[in-house]
């Protein structure tokens, strides 16, 4: 079955640096592109940055741009989202999603995509 799993998230200081993972199975990772995304308690899912199958093509959102990276490995089948110099209201939940619709990642809406892990936490403080 297909499975999505997201790893590294915790707690950590304004300015600081966290790198998740999520790690897939059960489906032909690379032949889906893959997002990340968050949410907080009484707030909508954002999207905050995609990837094509092969790497070539991101996407991020405004508030991320030059602060996160998101990255994929399809020989490991994991994809990656480096955070850095981390701001108090990046504190969410962190998903990780899977689409073969491609063609709909520039937008970084939650409702294009398929697969879904279960989230890893992330708690930035001031």
């Amino acid at each position: 079955q297909v499975q999505l799993v997201e790893s590294g998230g915790g707690s950590v200081q304004a300015g600081g640096s966290l790198r998740l993972s999520c790690r897939a199975s059960g489906f032909r990772y690379s032949d889906y592109c893959m997002g990340w995304f968050r949410q907080t308690p009484g707030k909508e899912r954002e999207g905050v940055a995609t990837i094509s199958t092969g790497g070539s093509s991101t996407y991020y959102a405004d508030s991320v741009k030059g602060r996160f990276t998101i990255s994929r490995d399809n020989a490991m089948n994991t994809l990656y989202l480096q955070m850095n110099s981390l701001k108090p209201e990046d504190t969410a939940m962190y998903y990780c999603a899977a689409t073969v619709w491609c063609a709909a990642t520039a937008g970084l809406r939650p409702a294009d995509f398929d697969y879904w892990g279960l989230g890893t936490q992330v708690t930035v403080s001031s």
